[in-house]
This record gives structure tokens, C-alpha cells and sequence, in this order.
């Protein structure tokens, strides 16, 4: 499904523009994206839609349980250096798939639509905030807002910065 929107999305963008766009104009890995999204046939898309809402659907089912929160660390291992995840042109989804390990929390909750944040409740020793993901039930986004404002009066972050910071 993402290979496909991402050949939607350069096409829409080259509608825009008023041409095709190349290879040139996007990142290697973007177009790469693309191509595989152009050569995913109409079926095998539908066949990702299908898998996409019954996970979507389970995903729901579980807050029928009683939660209120989900509460997961916002990465699976600490950042990565600055051009740590850029590809080498040889391998254009290199780079994906180091980030991968960088996301395991976070993706399925983009991927459902479910209301998430990531808060800076942790600083490591070189003073880079970890984060921490806050998930709620679909609608929930009220609940998300309360736990965050009642953490940052607890323990504010806005003044804090890391070393290198834009």
C-alpha cells in the first residue's frame, strides 16, 4: 500500500507541476518506492486493504477490554546518528530498512489511524530526549491531551533542548 501511494503521490505531484516526474526529481529510495508501487497489480492492492482492515478492526477490538492507555517506548533503540540511515546508491531501501528497528511502536499506530503521541519524559547522557508513546483508544485523542498536560506539569520540557537542536 505505501509502494502504491507513493506512485499516486508522484503522479499527483507531476499533475501539479504539469509534467511526469523522473527519478531525478525524487530521492532513490522514493522512486523505488514508486516503481514498486506502479508494478503492484490492482488485486494484490485490494488483497493489502483487506489485510489492513482486519487489523484495523483487531486493533479496535482491544480497547474493549477496559484500557484506556497503551503505554510503549517511541523508539526501539536510541536515535541513530545524523546520516546513519542514509542508503548507499547501490541500495536505495537500505535506509528503510535500518529504520525499521527504529519503529516498531509506532508504525501500526499510523498504520490504524489510532490517536498516539511521543512525549520527552527521559533525557540519555547526551542530553537527547527519549521518548515515551502515549496510545488511546480510536476518538480518544482527549485522553491523550490530559495525560500530556498533567506530565508536563509534573515534569516540564519545553526549556530543555539537546546540544544540537534547530
Amino acid at each position: 500500500m505505501i509502494t502504491s501511494w507513493t506512485a499516486a503521490g508522484l503522479d499527483a505531484w507531476g499533475e501539479k507541476l504539469g509534467r511526469v516526474l523522473t527519478a531525478h526529481d525524487v530521492e532513490p529510495a522514493t522512486w523505488t518506492f514508486a516503481e514498486l508501487g506502479r508494478a503492484a497489480t490492482a488485486a494484490q492492492y485490494l488483497n493489502a486493504i483487506d489485510q489492513l482492515h482486519a487489523f484495523t478492526r483487531r486493533m479496535a477490538d482491544w480497547w474493549t477490554g477496559g484500557f484506556d492507555l497503551l503505554v510503549t517506548p517511541t523508539l526501539g533503540e536510541p536515535p541513530p546518528k545524523l546520516g546513519e540511515l542514509v542508503p548507499p546508491a547501490d541500495n536505495p531501501l537500505a535506509g528503510l530498512a535500518r529504520s525499521l528497528g527504529l519503529i516498531p511502536f509506532t508504525a501500526q499506530f499510523n498504520i490504524t489511524g489510532q490517536p498516539a503521541m511521543s512525549l520527552p519524559l527521559h533525557w540519555n547522557a547526551a542530553g537527547l530526549p527519549i521518548g515515551v508513546q502515549f496510545i488511546a483508544a480510536y476518538g480518544r485523542e482527549d485522553i491523550l491531551l490530559r495525560i500530556a498536560a498533567q506530565l508536563e506539569a509534573a515534569q516540564p520540557w519545553a526549556h530543555r533542548r539537546p546540544s544540537v537542536h534547530a
